[in-house]
């Protein structure tokens, strides 16, 4: 697979690296040459100096034959423009960009990057796993789908103890795929299926309706 990263930063270098020791072709751009040349002095003729938001330089490098196209400077801005030439004008079929600021997510997804990755987000997920009264916990963002996979906890206080699933006003494109309860086997809920407190709910749910149906499972 040729995939070009954006950014020799100390991420763009380290993920440089992985994807090498995975057998890929890869190609780091990066304005900067000093970085550049630590990169070629240790790596090879791996980094190519020059801004990955030109079309003129992707075009030299080869963009429009490359599988995965990854962004990860420091601005989100070139992050996005970068990933966008990608796409648009050399048609790459994946983009992933690095994001500083995680509420640029969805502009980034309604100007056509395919995945975004946040750190700020990423370590938010770490806590919530962390935490076991946290309510809420991502499991999965299905990016190009607009989804969301969340395990919702039902506590003692939850307003939706003892109430059946199909007494549940989920939100529009919400499903239950799961229920993992305090004590017992994980059962796929039925229409009748009663939540229990203790019980842990897998649900899909499209982002923008996850406050929603955090309401719905447990109650405003």
């Amino acid at each position: 697979m040729y995939i070009i990263v954006i950014g020799g930063g100390r991420l763009g270098y380290y993920l440089l690296k992985a994807l090498l020791n995975e057998g890929h072709e890869v190609l780091v751009l990066e304005k900067d040459a000093r970085i550049c040349k630590t990169i070629t002095d240790e790596l090879g003729s791996v980094c190519y100096r020059g801004d990955g938001c030109e079309a003129s330089t992707l075009a030299e490098v080869g963009t429009g034959r490359a599988d995965m196209f990854v962004a990860v400077t420091g601005d989100d801005e070139d992050n996005l423009v970068a990933c966008q030439v990608a796409k648009h004008k050399h048609n790459v079929p994946r983009t992933i960009a690095r994001l500083r600021n995680p509420q640029n997510a969805a502009l980034f997804r309604k100007l056509g990057v395919d995945v975004t990755i946040s750190t700020t987000d990423l370590i938010l997920e770490a806590i919530e796993r962390e935490v076991p009264t946290h309510p809420v916990t991502h499991l999965l963002t299905i990016e190009e789908k607009g989804l969301v996979l969340v395990d919702v906890k039902i506590t003692a206080d939850s307003a939706t103890v003892g109430k059946a699933v199909k007494d549940l006003s989920l939100p529009k494109g919400s499903k239950l795929a799961l229920i993992i309860p305090g004590q017992g086997s994980a059962r796929a809920p039925a229409s009748n299926t009663v939540l229990q407190a203790g019980d842990q709910v897998i649900a899909v749910t499209t982002a923008e309706s996850e406050e929603a149906l955090r309401a719905a499972l447990r109650g405003p």
